[in-house]
């Protein structure tokens, strides 16, 4: 399958101070959304009824977070009517303090997230000074109360000749449509994982339009109650909750995360090298850059040096960012650097960190002949041309490729030019 484009930069062709100095913006796979959030209409739900209802808002679907496609290369999205009958009249009828007010632990609620609005489409709804075509995503995975009412919606689609496409990677979109997918997929992802309190242990309510989970003070269900039962306890007047600290001033126990990974580059002290790693179940031939997680406390500069040398045995100096990329698996943000060793650094250890089952050094005119034939994803053939045998790299909807791409063509001003 042919690998899909990347996505353009904000202001491609913009010339500006910061652009003569440090070159092109670059944007990832993943990135480039053509959605504006408007993150602070989020509580709005006067403008959340108006964009559920509207005649060019569509709904991406996602089961057991499997998005609804046409096919591997083309995202296929529901309209209101089609899930009116798994998400009710108007979910946003009321206002988030009476939602919560109301809260019944044991009453399940299909997760809904607005994601945005599209501007370029000149139908769209308007709403003060705004106007976009309206998106959401919807989990219609079939479980608890609402099986049915899932199961229904999902086969009327089916119906229509479109399907949930499994697998964990989903990276042979049109760009535009991958950071559409991201953010959904990330989102249902984060409020499928936390269900309860990671402060008090107790149930959850979704509220912020899918952006943010809520510890109510107080529940109408008799507990403890599983959620998602097909059965509803007697209601009863409002149980008293424990105190919650989520419930005092901004807790980050109640927004979704975002993990922050560093991703690098690693260049030999003469410019002349790259180094690369593989692990063991990955195909023959195929490396990569490292990567690992930044760990609390610690800068972006640091998990690079730290983990090049856990992994590798591999000392750096300098460090420098070169650009990012979102990875919605389950929600990891890739920070795409690109580094030097110092000069008697270079030998490769791997006795510290056992999770790379080989990493080796690999020359700029071996790395460009590889980013030119020998890219692929890891359960798929590499391009035309290429030999057994030779050096296979991540495909360049990976920011592995770019960084990679990057140093053989010159990031650090040398003669190296693809």
């Amino acid at each position: 399958m042919p690998q899909p484009e990347l996505p353009e930069p904000a202001h491609p062709d913009l010339d500006s101070m910061l652009t003569r100095k440090f070159g092109k913006e670059v944007a990832n796979y993943f990135s480039g959304s053509p959605l504006n959030r408007v993150s602070f209409l989020r509580t709005d739900h006067p403008f959340l009824s108006a964009a559920l209802r509207h005649p060019t808002t569509s709904f991406l679907l996602f089961n057991n977070l499997n998005p609804l496609a046409k096919d591997p290369t083309k995202l296929a999205y529901a309209s209101y009517q089609e899930v009116r009958p798994l998400i009710g009249e108007d979910p946003y009828a009321k206002g988030e303090g009476e939602l919560i007010a109301e809260y019944n632990s044991t009453r399940m609620i299909p997760q809904l997230v607005f994601l945005g609005l599209d501007e370029k489409n000149k139908q769209g709804l308007e709403w003060n000074i705004y106007k976009g075509a309206p998106y959401f995503a919807l989990d219609v995975t079939p479980k608890g109360s609402i099986e049915t009412a899932a199961n229904s919606v999902i086969k009327e689609l089916q119906s229509k000749g479109l399907n949930f496409v499994e697998g964990r990677m989903h990276m042979s979109l049109p760009a535009a449509e991958a950071a559409v997918y991201a953010q959904a997929r990330a989102l249902l992802d984060w409020n499928v994982r936390n269900p309860f309190c990671g402060q008090c242990g107790q149930p959850t309510l979704s509220i912020n339009a899918g952006t943010k989970r809520t510890c109510p003070p107080a529940d109408m269900a008799s507990l403890p109650t599983s959620i998602g039962s097909t059965t509803s306890a007697q209601p009863v007047k409002s149980i008293e909750r424990p105190p919650c600290a989520t419930r005092k001033g901004i807790s980050n126990l109640s927004f979704p995360r975002t993990d922050p990974t560093v991703i690098m580059a690693v260049i030999s002290h003469d410019a002349r090298k790259i180094l690369l790693g593989r692990q063991k179940r990955w195909p023959p031939y195929w490396y990569s850059t490292l990567a690992g997680f930044v760990e609390p406390a610690e800068s972006v500069e640091e998990a690079v040096r730290r983990e090049v040398w856990e992994e590798s045995g591999v000392t750096l100096g300098r460090v420098v960012i070169h650009s990012t990329q979102p990875w919605p698996y389950p929600a990891n943000l890739m920070i795409g650097a690109i580094a030097q060793t110092i000069a008697g650094g270079e030998e490769i250890v791997l006795k510290h960190d056992p999770e790379l089952e080989d990493a080796r050094w690999a020359t700029f005119e071996e790395v460009s002949e590889a980013l030119k034939v020998g890219t692929s994803g890891l359960g798929e053939p590499a391009g035309e041309g290429y030999k057994e045998g030779n050096l296979r790299l991540p495909p360049r909807t990976a920011i592995a490729n770019q960084l990679l791409w990057a140093v053989v063509g010159g990031f650090l001003g040398g003669e190296h030019k693809m």
